[in-house]
């Protein structure tokens, strides 16, 4: 009877008790950030946080603005997931790593004073190396390393531009392009490692080398190894390579079969590699834009090759869906975002972006599921390279920009790009290599003193730079003189008349000319023709002396009018800032080696043409290339 009783008067203190041990447990679990645990699993945390988050924070993740237009203000009001530098968007003129890591981590701190203090993604065009940057290394364009045919190269390459990179406080580059270049007159042309897919699938290895080799058993997951390496980007998904007469942001005209055996396979191998993210092209495949197609972005891209990455935006390439460019904002958002575009890069209008996408999901137009996806994607890569745990930059890595170690394997690389189309003429003995001992040497030409033509576009600036005034680096004439003996005589003169060549008594000239900077957009040319003085040039010292002609140029270009009258004739692309490269080449401290990645042709009325067409008549064929061998001094 009495315990009766006693059970009876218990029961609202029990039940009172149970209430508060219900409520602690909750604040409990609400004060356990699952998200935030590293040793929890990805799909654990990426759920944590999904469950936590408002449309607000949802939709501000997936927005990427541009440097200039962003603050830790901005960050933090309009929950932004990304932030970018465009091509010459930097801190302060020739910044140094210091101001580059406190600008990161300003816009940074903005980003994780939010609510939930998720981590914005920093991104930048390294494209042959930490190409914004001052003082950088600067390696040889893409369309030079094709030449290579040497993946370990390529790998070592990423490895070094991720460090660099990461140096300055950033780690996501949008790189590599594997554009399979099918016109040269397109003017991203060298930004392609070859018209040849099989190079171009070669030269992924760039990937594991910018982001660390993917674990075994680990396929087409996003993959980055931490603090020394970086996200990488492969762009532009799909065809880009393959626009009607090379004309930039146009349309590829191609079949189904050719599309995915031309320009498709660089991404099976990229994605089995771990990459990332993956841009999408600003160009169309048969008069449809790429921001908005849905059945190869999301159908084919996410859906048949597996791909758990995020998908980026070009550049204001939403905008571009319409024509003109931001005609019909809102079916452009709607466009892209239902195509399967996960981050868009607004760059600056990010207001008007953010409300328009607000808007269409409260009015189910888009449907949440769509922005589920994106984020769980933009997530996925944020935990994975461990930016949660590390969102702040340091100085810890500040020498490996522009290192002597770097600038020897940019010194390398450039060595195993230049190829040798021609040495010796009317059955005279090779030209190369030069005797450094040689009483006079002529350099000539416009490119033969110009970092920048040599460095080309996407250097510092957007479409790159003229002259010596812009990052550390070594001219060819400058290698020239580093090079010979010092009782050799080396005369510079850019464009010499014939009186001064013919009364010079110079014993060989090296008469280097080619394409001034350029990139997209500006870069498509018609006429593929030597700029300026350097064919005269050509005319005026080959004529005269026994010459080595050196081409700097972004892609081939019209050569077959001065050949025969050519000694040598080497092709050394856009090589960056280790001019030196082509000096050891030349004199014979090393042999050439490199063999054409893309066909040479005659006459621009041949184009497009590439190897296996039928009316394949070259100047030179696709995979040609004369050899020589280091000269024993």
């Amino acid at each position: 009877m009495g315990v009766a009783k006693m059970g009876r008067s218990a029961r609202p203190l029990v039940g009172f008790g149970l209430l508060v041990l219900c409520f602690m447990a909750a604040m409990a679990e609400d004060e356990y950030l699952k998200y935030k645990d590293p040793k929890q699993p990805l799909g654990a945390r990426i759920k944590d946080l999904m469950k936590r988050m408002s449309l607000e924070e949802k939709i501000g993740q997936m927005t990427q603005i541009e440097r200039k237009v962003a603050s830790a203000d901005v960050m933090k009001q309009y929950f932004i997931g990304s932030v970018l530098s465009g091509g010459g968007s930097v801190p302060a003129p020739k910044a140094s790593v210091q101001d580059w890591v406190n600008m990161v981590n300003e816009i940074q701190k903005g980003a994780l004073s939010t609510r939930l203090g998720i981590p914005m993604i920093y991104g930048i065009d390294a494209v042959h190396g930490h190409n914004n940057v001052y003082k950088a290394t600067i390696f040889p364009h893409n369309i030079g390393l094709g030449v290579t045919r040497d993946p370990e190269l390529v790998k070592r390459i990423g490895a070094a531009t991720a460090l660099e990179v990461r140096a300055t406080g950033i780690p996501y580059a949008f790189a590599p392009c594997i554009a399979v270049c099918r016109d040269p007159r397109w003017g991203r042309c060298y930004e392609s490692y070859s018209e040849d897919h099989k190079i171009v699938q070669m030269m992924t290895e760039i990937i594991p080398g910018l982001q660390g080799d993917l674990p075994p058993k680990s396929r087409s997951v996003p993959f980055v190894a931490g603090k020394t390496k970086v996200a990488a980007c492969a762009k532009h998904f799909v065809g880009d390579g393959g626009t009607v007469k090379g004309v930039d942001e146009s349309n590829t005209v191609i079949n189904i079969k050719d599309l995915f055996s031309i320009h498709m396979p660089a991404y099976y191998d990229s994605i089995k590699k771990g990459v990332a993210t993956v841009m999408v092209s600003y160009s169309s495949v048969n008069g449809e834009k790429m921001h908005a197609n849905g059945n190869l972005v999301t159908g084919f891209l996410k859906n048949k090759l597996k791909f758990r990455g995020f998908v980026i935006s070009d550049w204001q390439g939403i905008d571009r869906i319409t024509n003109p460019p931001h005609a019909n904002y809102t079916y452009s958002v709607y466009a892209g975002i239902l195509a399967g575009i996960d981050m868009i890069m607004v760059p600056e209008n990010y207001a008007e972006y953010l409300s328009t996408l607000t808007e269409l999901v409260k009015k189910n137009v888009i449907p949440m599921s769509r922005i589920n996806d994106a984020v769980k994607r933009i997530l996925r890569v944020k935990f994975a390279m461990g930016l949660f745990e590390n969102p702040l930059a340091d100085l810890s890595l500040a020498n490996q920009l522009g290192s002597q170690e770097h600038r020897e394997l940019a010194r390398e690389a450039v060595r195993k790009s230049l190829v040798l189309l021609k040495n010796g003429k009317n059955g005279h003995y090779p030209l190369l290599p030069l005797p450094k001992k040689a009483p006079k040497i002529l350099v000539a030409g416009t490119h033969a003193d110009n970092l920048g033509f040599q460095c080309g576009g996407w250097t510092i600036e957007w479409q790159g730079v003229p002259g010596n005034d812009l990052t550390a680096g070594t001219t060819i004439l400058t290698a020239v003189k580093n090079t010979v003996d010092p009782s050799t005589q080396v005369v510079f003169q850019e464009n010499p008349d014939a009186g001064f060549v013919k009364s010079g008594g110079f014993s060989y000239a090296i008469v280097v000319v080619g394409e001034v900077a350029y990139a997209e957009m500006f870069g498509d040319s018609a006429n593929l023709t030597i700029a300026g003085t350097g064919g005269a040039a050509i005319n005026t010292v080959c004529g005269a002396v026994k010459c080595v002609v050196v081409v700097v140029s972004g892609r081939p270009v019209v050569i077959e009018p001065y050949v025969a009258k050519i000694d040598a004739l080497v092709a050394a692309w856009l090589p960056g800032t280790e001019g030196q490269g082509v000096a050891d080449v030349l004199f014979g401290d090393y042999g050439f080696s490199g063999k054409l990645a893309r066909t040479w042709f005659k006459s621009v009325d041949q184009l497009p043409m590439n190897v296996g067409d039928r009316h394949y008549d070259p100047l030179f064929a696709f995979g040609f290339g004369l050899t020589t061998k280091p000269k024993v001094n």
